[in-house]
């Protein structure tokens, strides 16, 4: 993916794609590292021609009447190859500019700004300082570092003027500007110095203030470490599949497959991140501030990280001047450097979200949606109005509340507006569909393989609540590689008869129903020779052990059969085909794992946890970055969502969601545990300390059920980076 979604951003980020590969050049790049003094870029004019500069900006300013958004899909583009000149200061400069209420100021710049025809950039930390002469605002003092400064003709400089800070226009005509050694050799940061200049009032951004500055370069910065965290990506992957060691490709190894793997998510969420604190600033809302500190959290460490990786993957050449990895190294940790420390960040994330000011992640639709809202309105009204649950769960089933975006009869046959506004209708009535359980990751299955007298036999109780199921996949010797079971089912007269032992099966103990796959072709390959069968849970044969686990609870199971007989009439899709179907319902277990379910913590209960304690500086950064990574993987799933809800069949998206949800949820559920102090020794039932307890003890399970960590990994790594597969075993 890249930040922006839409045809048009697609669109958009090509274009400016194609003029970076035209006119960006390696040779310009390694001639701006190698220069003696930064300068204007060559390609500065052509770049102005095509109206980028001025995206963000309205039309009678010299804009092109677009967004934050629009700027924040370009500025991606531009750190992807990692562009030298001061395209980032200077639209930097003009989004100040144009935020500010001085209209005078507005009219005089922004249109040199948006033509090119004159450069900006602004101080984000200074030392200077202001006095009043009559109109006038006298400055003195020194801002550094300050990026793109020596190619600036107009600076955007805060000045400290008695307890208020205050920020001017200044011509870099009355200032001091010098060029200093700086990380980043591409585009680099200088000094400035004022002694006694002179601002009118003309040049005085009146109505800004710094959290608003620093805002917006949060969220460009962030769209820029995305284009850089992009490249890393790509820069690495590339090379594991065709550098050789011991053999085979670096990427086989599943030390170098993972590490690629976490970069990859980590650039999707500095995506998401960026995405989000540009939109949330183009819409003025009340919450952006904590959407940019989210970006400046979550995008600026990403970049920094993935530049890391990529040099260890990259290993020799990654460390020698010659190769590029080095400039977006460098320039990763001068954005990271010039915002401002993470934990400070992430102490205004914690801040607002333990305030009640966290930004809540909706999807917000259309107003000409508002007819079809209005009529889902009133249905998901009639069913509030049912007050036995029985009632309600039987009516909910048949009619496709359980699962909309199913066809009919089964479902709505919604399409994904549809989908949302039943969603967000339901959420505000209350009314909840009917719990599926275990049976939510059959549903699919069955209703894309099933008979249509398998569909009508199990599909109506299962949509109504009214039959609980077990997934009876995993055994002793065939956990994550699930196609190495052995469970037999031998051909009988009128169908089959299944013997052989599952393990960790959830409910089994109250399931009347289990979807099962046993090896019914002990010759055939690997992933084939496996049937799909559903098993009654009450039929002659079935054992099912209760599993004490580590929390002291029952939840999974062994489960014996022995001779167990299937009739033919439960086999679901084809005999010896049943690892496709398997497959969807491992896609759709991941999906509903990812979405959260309820079985672990999460920014909520973090926040009603650390209500009433008090939070020292170390421990509101850790609570910060907490909720920043809640808050990505929230926008992440946003991202996906339509794709999700058209009813596509789940991919290796799902395996991202999934790792980075259940880790999460270890991670609040453990910073709980250990928040307690000396109370996390004890183990009260229902008292706070049991709850955390179990929550801790139960996440464990988090990052091993529906596909270890390590298998989410390799899935994202083979299917989303195309990097080679494991190798068999004994090859």
């Amino acid at each position: 993916m890249a930040i922006g979604l839409t045809e048009e951003h697609e669109a958009l980020a090509e274009s400016v794609r194609g003029f970076a590969e035209r006119n960006i050049s390696a040779t310009v790049l390694r001639a701006a590292l190698e220069a003696d003094q930064e300068s204007r870029p060559a390609f500065w004019p052509a770049l102005a021609e095509q109206g980028l500069l001025g995206l963000h900006l309205a039309e009678e300013q010299g804009g092109q009447g677009y967004g934050l958004l629009e700027l924040a899909v370009v500025v991606e583009e531009l750190g992807r190859v990692a562009a030298p000149g001061p395209f980032l200061p200077t639209v930097l400069a003009s989004t100040v500019v144009n935020a500010s209420s001085n209209a005078k100021a507005r009219a005089e710049l922004l249109p040199v700004l948006a033509d090119g025809s004159r450069t900006g950039a602004v101080a984000l930390a200074s030392g200077l300082t202001g006095t009043r002469d009559g109109a006038s605002l006298v400055v003195t003092g020194t801002a550094e570092p300050v990026l793109g400064a020596s190619l600036a003709d107009v600076l955007v400089l805060p000045v400290q003027v008695g307890e208020a800070t205050e920020w001017v226009a200044v011509d870099a005509a009355g200032l001091t500007v010098t060029a200093v050694e700086s990380l980043d050799r591409v585009r680099r940061v200088a000094k400035v110095e004022a002694a006694g200049v002179a601002v009118d009032a003309d040049r005085v951004l009146d109505g800004l203030t710094t959290g608003q500055v620093r805002d917006l370069a949060a969220a460009l910065f962030g769209a820029e470490a995305a284009g850089l965290s992009g490249w890393l990506v790509t820069t690495a992957a590339e090379y594991a599949k065709v550098r050789e060691q011991f053999g085979r490709p670096i990427g086989q190894f599943q030390g170098v497959k993972h590490k690629a793997a976490r970069m990859l998510i980590a650039a999707e969420q500095a995506r998401a991140a960026a995405w989000d604190a540009a939109r949330a600033l183009d819409e003025g809302a009340g919450d952006a501030g904590f959407a940019a500190a989210v970006s400046a959290v979550i995008a600026g460490d990403a970049a920094v990280q993935t530049a890391r990786d990529a040099i260890q993957i990259l290993g020799g050449i990654g460390f020698t001047w010659e190769h590029d990895a080095h400039i977006y190294l460098r320039r990763a940790l001068t954005l990271r450097a010039l915002l401002g420390s993470a934990k400070e960040w992430a102490a205004t994330v914690a801040g607002e979200a333990l305030a009640g000011r966290r930004r809540q992640v909706e999807l917000e639709l259309d107003d000409d949606t508002q007819p079809l809202r209005e009529r889902i309105r009133a249905e998901v009204a009639e069913l509030a109005a049912v007050e036995d649950r029985n009632e309600l769960n039987t009516r909910m089933g048949d009619e496709g509340w359980t699962v909309p975006h199913f066809p009919k009869p089964w479902g709505r046959g919604a399409g994904p507006v549809e989908q949302i506004l039943i969603q967000q209708e339901m959420k505000a009535a209350k009314v909840k569909a009917p719990n599926l359980v275990i049976g939510a990751w059959l549903v699919p299955s069955l209703v894309r393989y099933g008979t249509e007298e398998q569909k009508e036999r199990f599909l109506r109780p299962t949509l109504r609540g009214q039959m609980v199921w077990c997934q009876l996949f995993s055994e002793p010797g065939a956990g994550s590689d699930l196609a190495s079971l052995s469970m037999k089912a031998e051909r009988v007269e009128g169908g089959w008869r299944l013997t052989g032992q599952k393990i960790w099966t959830s409910v089994a103990q109250f399931a009347q129903w289990g979807f099962c796959i046993a090896r019914t072709n002990p010759t055939a390959a690997k992933h084939d020779g496996i049937t799909y069968f559903l098993v009654d849970m009450k039929a002659e044969g079935v054992d099912v052990r209760p599993l004490k686990e580590l929390t002291g609870e029952a939840i999974f199971n062994e489960v014996f059969l022995d001779g167990v007989f299937v009739p033919d009439d439960c086999v679901v899709g084809e005999v010896d085909q049943g690892w496709q179907v398997a497959r969807n319902t491992l896609s759709n277990e991941r999906v509903s794992l990812s979405t959260g379910g309820g079985l672990g913590m999460g920014v909520p209960e973090l926040l009603d946890f650390l209500k009433g304690r008090e939070l020292d500086p170390v421990a509101t950064a850790e609570v910060g970055r907490l909720v920043a990574q809640g808050q990505s993987i929230d926008l992440l799933g946003l991202r996906t969502t339509l794709k999700q809800l058209n009813g596509v069949e789940p991919g290796a998206e799902a395996s991202v969601r999934k790792l980075l949800g259940v880790q999460f949820n270890q991670d609040v559920a453990d910073y709980c545990w250990a928040a307690q102090g000396a109370a996390a020794t004890t183990e009260v039932t229902m008292a706070e300390s049991g709850i955390i307890a179990r929550a801790m003890l139960f996440s464990r399970a988090m990052t091993i059920y529906g596909g270890t960590t390590e298998v989410q990994l390799n899935i994202i790594g083979e299917r989303l980076l195309g990097l080679p597969r494991d190798p068999e075993p004994g090859k």
